[in-house]
């Protein structure tokens, strides 16, 4: 069974294409927003992940990363739910704690079909990371856009850290991980006792 998606989005702020394969295993991975960090960003998703990924994507950056931020996250999310199907056999449950450095963030998620984002992820002082910058509490919009759309529970807490690139690229990786564990098939039912996912 393939579990591929694609999708395009358009609005006045911002233009995307993407593709998807969930079982693509992380080595095919193409970011290109406009915004070099969050282009690392999103890249750590499909890698940890171990999906294929290709997003092109292009915004008003000029303004804001804002709406180009929002909108990849509404749209990978989109594919995600598109590809995952009827969830039939997945693990659907994932946690962890994920190291970079001195910072260490606990994630945990359920491909429930209700949309639910917890994020206590406090970063200190606020300093825009790349060029264009791509402003730290921007992350957790992301998350709550891609959580949103592909109607996942999803909960993102920091347990140590200082370095703001270091805190926000262990919660990519560590969401990245949990999704990887979390669509991994271990059977052939949809593991709810509803019978629906």
């Amino acid at each position: 069974m393939s579990r591929t998606a694609t999708r395009s989005r358009s609005t006045k702020e911002t233009s995307i294409e993407l593709a998807l394969d969930l079982d693509g295993g992380g080595d095919e991975v193409s970011v290109t927003t406009g915004l070099p960090f969050f282009d690392h960003m999103v890249s750590q998703v499909g890698k940890h992940a171990g999906f294929s990924l290709r997003v092109v994507a292009s915004g008003d950056v000029e303004v804001d990363a804002h709406h180009t931020v929002e909108d990849v996250g509404i749209t990978l999310g989109e594919a995600f739910a598109e590809a995952i199907g009827d969830k039939a056999g997945i693990r659907r449950f994932a946690s962890g704690l994920y190291p970079l450095d001195e910072a260490l963030v606990e994630v945990a998620l359920d491909l429930s079909g209700r949309p639910f984002v917890a994020y206590d992820v406090e970063i200190g002082e606020v300093i825009p990371l790349g060029t264009p910058p791509f402003d730290p509490q921007l992350a957790e919009h992301f998350w709550q856009s891609f959580a949103t759309s592909a109607q996942i529970t999803l909960h993102v807490r920091l347990r140590e850290g200082r370095n703001t690139h270091h805190i926000v690229e262990a919660c990519f990786k560590g969401v990245a991980r949990c999704l990887r564990d979390a669509v991994r098939v271990e059977g052939t039912s949809v593991p709810s006792t509803k019978g629906v996912l």
